[in-house]
């Protein structure tokens, strides 16, 4: 018997992952394993767009709801949980679709991860007084003289990968670009089938994202963080709170701006993710490339499958 694949589908956000991967699950022997820094968390629901209960009790997602807002989950932490649900899939006789928009966990999983230091609360504690003296675009500047690799690839307003980034430094005296190139490891066991949703029309992806967005905050997105914000041991700066739109509304609800800036806001926020998702998806040679905005994708997406698993 060949060996089964491990496809990955991974696209930008409000791309239709989900729906594309439901559909592929209805055709071929698929389980779901879901590539999302937020889906990980439960009680984010709304604002992560994840599938409702009747969709995950019709077609699974492994690796949702596994933590609680107020823990850490790393690309790490990933990659480990990633290679345990693969190998179950596998020897069921199934195949891993693994399917999300995190590209930093496809690529930790398929080209290896570095060893990198442990997270040291005096040192981010010191990062965050700093930042909130002198603002992220210029912490991202001191990245750029000690990392300028790590800084042209973080965009200046993304805190969280800064500061992990001038944390890395701090604690190791090294760039974490050069950790990661000095500790790939050798990533053993599976083939990759590696898929790319990239939507040929950005004003359309946008349209898909701005009605997205609106349907959230419909929905109940500010409430929803509105009860996040009881939980004792979360703040703004958790990992979690630091997500696409959770963080507009945790300081809409602080007071800092209205709620028609706070969703103005968030949808700026997620048409920049989007074009950096984008933009990693495209630098790497290795995936087919597919517009999921097309009405033959899934037959596209059928026919690499057919040609791999037959």
């Amino acid at each position: 018997m060949p060996k089964l694949p491990v496809i990955c589908l991974a696209g930008p956000t409000a791309s239709g992952k989900t729906e594309i991967a439901i559909e592929l699950c209805s055709k071929y022997p698929l389980d779901v394993i879901s590539v999302d820094s937020a889906l990980v968390y439960r009680g984010m629901d709304i604002g992560t767009a994840k599938p409702d209960a009747e969709t995950l009790k019709r077609t699974p997602h492994r690796l949702i709801d596994i933590r609680d807002p107020e823990q850490r989950y790393s690309a790490g932490d990933f990659v480990r949980d990633a290679e345990n649900e693969i190998d179950d899939i596998l020897a069921s006789g199934r195949i891993p679709l693994l399917v999300g928009g995190t590209m930093m966990y496809f690529r930790s999983l398929t080209e290896g991860i570095a060893e990198l230091p442990e997270a040291d609360p005096d040192v981010r504690a010191a990062l965050d007084a700093e930042a909130a003296s002198i603002g992220w675009p210029a912490m991202h500047q001191r990245l750029e003289g000690v990392d300028p690799e790590s800084a042209a690839r973080i965009h200046a307003n993304d805190s969280q990968r800064i500061q992990r980034a001038l944390e890395v430094f701090e604690i190791s005296g090294r760039p974490i670009s050069v950790l990661h190139a000095d500790g790939q490891r050798a990533v053993a066991g599976h083939s990759y089938l590696k898929l790319a949703l990239v939507p040929g029309s950005r004003p359309l992806l946008h349209e898909h994202i701005d009605s997205r967005l609106q349907s959230m905050f419909d929905h109940g997105f500010i409430e929803e963080v509105e009860g996040l914000r009881q939980r004792p041991g979360l703040s703004s700066q958790s990992p979690s709170m630091r997500a696409v739109g959770y963080r507009q509304i945790w300081s809409h609800l602080d007071g800092h701006y209205d709620r028609a800036e706070a969703q103005n806001k968030a949808l700026a926020a997620t048409r920049q993710l989007a074009k950096r998702q984008l933009t990693w998806l495209r630098s790497d040679k290795s995936l087919h490339q597919l517009d999921p905005l097309e009405d033959d994708v899934i037959d596209a997406i059928s026919a690499i499958l057919d040609k791999q698993l037959n």
